[in-house]
């Protein structure tokens, strides 16, 4: 038998075992295993099975049955993770789906007795009614787990007020390598919970009191310090930050603090982050919460990705602190705020209390892993060297040298961190493409100089696969050796996490990148942030798994079916990560056919959420077109790509001749042909068919229209040039397939408000199609020959300078981002998508394209709505013009954040309607069944209004159609004009 041969029978024993003694799920497919071969770090070890255990009894369990088969094991909360850390090659643990409760919160003691998995918001939520909170808050606290955070010793910005979570943690239990449950507490007796733990403390007690805990944050190595008798010898708290490696966690008790009352956030601005590194040490003494460091490139690329309104006014500065007082009251706060900004040796200082501001700068702060996965170049910026520290009074020295080592390697990156704590993040552009030389010979001259400014290589991640092998660089071969002896004790066959901090795999082995191989989009999506290849396109996820977080809770629509499911396979992390393997093909091996890919992607409902909410930029519906597309190419399609990809052709079928619409739906409205036609269509037949329209607005243009609206060819666009003064601003209404075919009132609306705002309206002569439904099946060609059209008759008007309005979101996010994708060598498409507006954006335009002071918008203070923002609405216009003209017009609403579940295509599809029914639980039909008699459902995306027609039965109205039905007099005009 070969050895490869072996290796597997031995597998499938071990995953035979595990499914007997494991009430929870054990999946070895590839496609898991795909998903569970990175973290957030640099770092491919691709496990044999994946295990997600229902509760501790089933985490024991498991181990058994690893320990009895020698398997390594690796625990994983959110597998954040960037140092490599929670990757290993035997059997992995899943804590986060099941094994995440809160088993205890006593607001008297201050105490949260907690599992594992259970992530840090939902300890924060559970908390906040009592005015508590746990205190350390990494950036990915929506998605970290507690376990994840106590292998890691994670910190996070307020750890200068709170402590890192080993000054957070009470008790801890644990099964080490042996499978002996270790209560881990301080005190007396806590030495002897693992024998021989006593003898290696006394004999090492000057080695502890010196090299180890010299200042806050190091957290490279065992924190053996805790150990000591003066520190209380606290085994739990030694605990903290050994990454998995000595025992595997079952249940943790943790302290909680108070909330702050009044948090005021202090800005500060220096000429650079230097600079403002110099005045952290007299800040310090202010006893502020918080005091993080960034860089002014990173404040750009935030401008540059998600608008200038996503930044609030900064005082002048190239680097800024973000400083965060707190008080019994705000008056309070402001006046420590005050006192400290008159210490902090700067005059540029502004000043954040509670709100959305405030709220905004922390946002930028929190998605800093991901938008600093990129440098200002456009190059892809990785971890490694990602949270190194270094006393706080040596911080502003060690980033100078720091900046003259990374110009001497001619590598760049965003810094930015926890600079209270003199801990800096940092991620690099290191060329990984080829091999990990240049990451070996950058990291091991930065340790040897944290090394010089008495730092630690991690200040808060741990040392993972990262830097466990610099070790010997910061600590004595003595301390190595201790560090050695302690995990023996704990776990002498070295099962637990091995290749990390004891016995470590080299910095360079098992690197994820230098094994993908390009993957060229030929004739697909250009990718033209990424060079044509989709394997730097997928890259870009770096695994800080924001798509795993409660989006709709804080205001996003990432990612709406691992909401609805909580299977790593349904959140973009997870679909990107067997995109990785399939460019580096060694597991997934079939390239665009690998069946991994299409289950990975079954679920994406191509909602562009991801483009906009992830900070890495990740756009896995593009990726999903173009795995489309190269895998039916010029082959037999699915059925559905037929029925719904072609649907525009269908609609303009339908309604072309004269009855065949009021035929057609009288057909369909008996059920079961309806059931017939779905099924035979690919979709799901509880879903109803559309209704077509009698009379299309193309019709009613040339019949009753012509009155209202200017039909003009657009071949004669350029011959009709605006006069010096026209009488009224032209408009081009593009009226979409859905508009025009199955919703045609939406459309007479937009002529009726367009006209009362004092446009004079143009419809095209021809209809044009963006091809949105061939984008969404992946029929590439199909759209690029669409949007050729389009541009024919379309393009005259833009490159006129005629604004063009549209009506369906997601139609008019195609003329925004996708049609420059399809087609980037037309001039005529950059035209396009400039002159391209929602009614919104539009109508809260200044003049002399809005309608300026020329129109005062409707009385709407009569009305209550539920909105849905569709989701490529939010992801590629924002909504932010809505919400605008909504609160000046006096409406009462309130908007949702996540996915209607529809979402095109997606929910009429066989397979998909639980999951489009759980994703429209998510958010929308709560809302409706919350919602008032009386109340409206604003929603301008034609499938909203159908999920909720569907599963509701509630109508939904664009925003047109409230906007007509608000006029002082319908289909009324300008004065005068």
């Amino acid at each position: 038998m070969t050895a490869l041969a072996d290796e597997n029978r031995v597998g499938t024993d071990v995953v035979a075992a595990l499914r007997s003694a494991v009430r929870g799920a054990v999946d070895d497919s590839t496609r898991r295993r795909a998903e569970y071969s990175t973290d957030a770090s640099n770092y491919r070890v691709v496990p044999q099975v994946v295990v997600f255990p229902q509760d501790p009894d089933d985490v024991e369990a498991a181990l058994a049955v690893a320990r009895e088969a020698g398997v390594p094991i690796t625990s994983r909360g959110g597998g954040t993770s960037v140092a490599g850390n929670a990757v290993g090659p035997g059997v992995v643990l899943d804590f986060s789906r099941h094994v995440n409760r809160i088993l205890e919160l006593d607001p008297e003691t201050r105490t949260a007795r907690v599992e594992p998995g259970v992530v840090m918001a939902a300890v924060q939520k559970a908390a906040a009614p009592h005015g508590l909170r746990f205190g350390p808050d990494p950036s990915t606290w929506t998605r970290a787990t507690l376990g994840g955070m106590i292998g890691n010793n994670a910190c996070g910005p307020r750890a200068v007020a709170y402590g890192r979570t080993a000054d957070n943690v009470l008790a801890l239990d644990l099964v080490d390598g042996t499978g002996r449950r270790v209560a881990a507490r301080a005190g007396a007796g806590a030495l002897d919970a693992v024998p021989g733990l006593g003898d290696l403390v006394r004999g090492n007690l000057d080695l502890l009191r010196t090299e180890l805990g010299r200042f806050g944050r190091q957290v490279s190595g065992y924190s053996l310090e805790h150990l000591l008798p003066e520190n209380g010898t606290d085994l739990a708290k030694a605990l903290v930050g050994t990454e998995g490696t000595v025992g595997t966690l079952l249940e943790a008790t943790v302290r909680l603090v108070p909330v702050a009352a009044a948090p005021v956030l202090v800005v500060l601005g220096y000429p650079d982050m230097p600079a403002a590194a110099d005045a952290v040490p007299a800040l310090l003494a202010h006893r502020p919460i918080a005091i993080e460091g960034m860089d002014a490139r990173l404040v750009d690329v935030v401008r540059r990705v998600r608008g200038a309104s996503a930044v609030p006014d900064l005082p002048p500065g190239a680097g800024w602190l973000m400083v965060e007082v707190g008080g019994e009251t705000l008056d309070e706060a402001m006046e420590r705020a005050g006192a400290l900004a008159a210490d902090s040796g700067t005059t540029a200082v502004g000043l954040f209390p509670p709100g959305p501001q405030a709220t905004a700068m922390w946002r930028i702060r929190e998605d800093g892993a991901g938008l600093g996965g990129r440098t200002p170049s456009g190059e892809q910026a990785w971890p490694g060297f990602e949270d190194s520290a270094v006393p706080p009074e040596r911080l502003g020295a060690y980033l100078r040298e720091l900046e003259a080592l990374m110009a001497r390697h001619r590598v760049d990156g965003l810094a930015y961190g926890h600079f209270g704590d003199g801990c800096v993040h940092l991620r690099l552009d290191i060329p990984l493409e080829r091999s990990g030389d240049a990451l070996r010979s950058f990291m091991t001259d930065a340790a040897h100089l944290v090394a010089a400014h008495g730092g630690s290589l991690s200040g808060e991640h741990g040392d993972g696969r990262a830097r466990s092998e610099l070790l010997p660089v910061m600590y004595s071969e003595r301390a190595i050796e201790v560090f050695g002896a302690f995990k023996s004790l704990f776990d002498p066959r070295d099962l637990l996490n091995p290749g990390v901090l004891v016995r470590p795999r080299a910095i360079d082995a098992d690197l994820r990148r230098p094994a993908a191989r390009p993957v060229l989009a030929t004739t697909g999506f250009a990718f033209p942030h990424d060079s044509g290849d989709l394997t730097t396109a997928v890259h870009r996820c770096v695994g800080v798994g924001k798509c795993r977080a409660d989006s709709t809770a804080a205001g996003g629509f990432m990612c709406p079916s691992y909401l609805a499911t909580k299977d790593e396979k349904d959140s973009t992390r997870g679909r990107a990560r067997v995109l990785q393997e399939m460019a580096n093909g060694t597991l997934v091996s079939q390239g665009w056919s690998s069946p991994e890919v299409h289950e990975a992607l079954d679920l994406c409902l191509s909602c562009k959420a991801c483009s906009s909410d992830c900070p890495a930029g990740v756009d896995m519906a593009t990726y999903k077109a173009e795995v489309l597309h190269q895998t039916y190419r010029r082959k037999l399609r699915p059925m559905n790509h037929y029925a719904l990809g072609w649907l525009p052709r269908w609609a303009r079928l339908v309604t072309g001749l004269p009855g065949l619409a009021a035929l057609t739906n009288a057909v369909l409205g008996l059920r079961p042909v309806a059931k017939l036609v779905l099924a035979g269509g690919g979709m799901d037949t509880r879903r109803r068919m559309v209704t077509f329209a009698r009379e299309p607005f193309r019709t009613w243009v040339r019949r009753d229209g012509a009155d209202q609206v200017s039909v003009t060819p657009s071949s004669r666009a350029d011959d009709q040039p605006l006069p010096a003064e026209p009488a009224r601003p032209r408009v081009l209404l593009w009226t979409d397939s859905f508009s025009d075919a199955l919703a045609p009132s939406v459309a007479k609306a937009a002529v009726t408000v367009l006209r009362d705002a004092g446009y004079e309206v143009l419809v095209p002569d021809h209809q044009a199609c963006c091809g949105l439904t061939w984008i969404s099946t992946g029929q590439l060609e199909g759209a690029r020959h669409q949007l050729e059209h389009l541009l024919e008759v379309l393009g005259p008007f833009a490159v006129n300078g005629i604004p063009i309005v549209g009506l369906e979101p997601s139609c008019t996010a195609v003329l925004r981002s996708d049609l420059q994708d399809l087609l980037p060598d037309d001039p005529r498409a950059v035209a396009v998508a400039r002159e391209t507006r929602t009614l919104a954006e539009l109508l809260t335009a200044p003049a002399p394209i809005g309608p300026g002071d020329r129109w005062q918008v409707p009385d709407l203070s009569d009305v209550t709505a539920v909105v849905q923002p569709h989701c490529h609405h939010y992801s590629v216009m924002t909504w932010t013009a809505d919400r605008r003209l909504l609160t000046e017009a006096g409406a009462q609403f309130s908007a949702l954040a996540g996915c209607c579940g529809l979402a095109g295509n997606f929910g009429m599809e066989k397979g998909h309607y639980d999951v489009s029914v759980a994703v429209a639980e998510s958010s929308l039909l709560p809302a409706l069944r919350a919602a008032a008699p009386g109340d409206v459902y604003l929603a301008d995306g034609y499938s909203c209004r159908t999920q909720a027609d569907q599963l509701a039965d509630v109508q939904g109205v664009h925003l047109a159609e409230l906007l007509a039905a608000h006029l002082p007099t319908a289909g009324a005009t300008t004065p005068g004009a």
